[in-house]
């Protein structure tokens, strides 16, 4: 059985991860770890979720869990995530990364860690948005340089970085398949006399509303015809299954950095 921690427990992706880990015959909740200043510690993380008492205690810290848990999922903040992930390279302990919105130095940082310990670093955990993703890469190759590119993605009122991961990855998978530089055609806001669009540009558009889950459309434009391919969550609960069945398969794995398109073997 595999023991999970979950950071972040009381937030909604914490409370959806609690909610699969123990529904999953595979897998058991190690630990589940709040903010410090959280009125929920000392609540059993179970009746958090509405399942029963499942006797693990919701705590404040990561380190005095550390002997609880096989595999820790982080869906937090990138600065608590870089802490967290510390944690886990010195306990050797795998870790499961869903945060976004990490800086290059981050990102470089986990990298690193990688060669220590087992990490899944994935923009997006559902399965679909990862097909998607293998979708992306094809239709850019055949398409080619015939076609305007852009990258649509809603998200709810409370999500503070854009574009979303997803939507980043979504780019750099398109440019990569074109032998682009997302860092230097990518366009991330057009206002006032932009001129002629630049066929080698790739644009990204961003809403923040409302209760929308996630919804990502690449649109791919020609003269005559367009192309678009579009994912559309409803249910966090998605991400959270995919998170998990990363664990899963991260236990199986050596020191490296992996993503979903590892554990999906659409490589």
């Amino acid at each position: 059985m595999l023991r999970i921690a979950v950071i972040g427990a009381a937030g909604r992706m914490g409370k959806n991860l609690v909610e699969v880990i123990c529904q999953n015959d595979k897998t058991t909740l190690g630990a589940a770890i709040v903010e410090s200043t959280s009125s929920l510690i000392g609540v059993d993380a179970g009746e958090l979720v509405g399942l029963g008492k499942v006797g693990i205690v919701i705590d404040s810290s990561l380190e005095h869990q550390l002997d609880n848990f096989d595999v820790l999922i982080d869906f937090t903040h990138p600065s608590v995530t870089m802490n967290n992930l510390a944690l886990c390279v010195k306990a050797k302990k795998a870790i499961v990364i869903g945060t976004t919105g990490f800086s290059e130095t981050q990102k470089q940082q986990i990298a690193e860690a990688s060669k220590q310990i087992p990490i899944v670093f994935s923009a997006n955990y559902s399965i679909g948005i990862n097909l998607c993703f293998k979708l992306l890469d094809m239709a850019a190759q055949v398409l080619g340089d015939d076609v305007d590119i852009e990258v649509l993605e809603a998200h709810h009122r409370n999500k503070v970085d854009a574009p979303s991961g997803t939507a980043l990855r979504m780019g750099e998978v398109v440019a990569n398949a074109l032998g682009r530089d997302l860092n230097k055609v990518a366009v991330y806001g057009r206002e006032g006399q932009t001129g002629v669009r630049d066929r080698e540009t790739i644009g990204f558009a961003t809403v923040r509303a409302g209760d929308i889950v996630g919804d990502h459309t690449v649109l791919f434009a020609a003269e005559g015809e367009r192309v678009e391919i579009t994912h559309k969550a409803s249910n966090r609960m998605i991400y959270a299954k995919g998170a998990v069945r990363s664990a899963l398969w991260l236990q199986d794995q050596g020191s490296g950095l992996y993503d979903m398109q590892d554990v999906l073997g659409l490589r």
